[in-house]
């Protein structure tokens, strides 16, 4: 897997990621695993979340747009 070219550059964005991921280890008490598996389950959830969104929507209600599963 390639790391994201974006997140490997110093800025804001690389340091509110870099927060983020600390925040989430310090909840986690430092289990990278349980860290890992509360965000999948998080991202699940969210999935389903948007699907449940796009059956209900309609298209001219958001003019057309579709929601992407997958990062770009």
């Amino acid at each position: 897997m390639q790391a994201d070219k974006k997140n490997d550059q110093p800025g804001p964005d690389h340091d509110d990621l870099r927060w983020a991921v600390e925040a989430e280890l310090a909840w986690h008490e430092g289990d990278a695993k349980a860290t890992i598996a509360t965000l999948l389950e998080d991202n699940r959830h969210l999935r389903v979340q948007l699907a449940l969104m796009e059956a209900a929507g309609s298209k001219g209600f958001t003019r057309g747009w579709r929601p992407s599963y997958e990062r770009k």
